[in-house]
């Protein structure tokens, strides 16, 4: 995929209403990956849309990384985000 290509598929996430983001945290740890991630979430952090984030993350986990790429990321899907936490069975054992 071209960069600009790349861009405009970012770019146009905000067009819906709401969007949800599956099992963060389980997506490679490349720096492209990461700066992809975090793309998506400054993109819909800036436009104020709501966001929808899963994650087998611990919230201590998202606050206390020392990663300072995916502190960037967590900390706006915590400061647009109020956490929920499910404590539920893995349905794939």
């Amino acid at each position: 995929m071209h960069c600009d290509d790349r861009n405009q598929f970012i770019d146009s996430l905000n067009r819906y209403s709401l969007l949800i983001i599956d099992d963060l945290g389980a997506e490679r740890g490349s720096a492209f990956s990461k700066e992809q991630v975090f793309n998506v979430i400054d993109c819909r952090y800036r436009s104020r849309k709501p966001l929808i984030v899963t994650t087998n993350l611990m919230l201590s986990e998202m606050k206390n990384t020392d990663d300072i790429a995916r502190k960037r990321i967590y900390d706006r899907i915590l400061e647009r985000c109020v956490p929920v936490r499910i404590n539920n069975q893995n349905i794939r054992e």
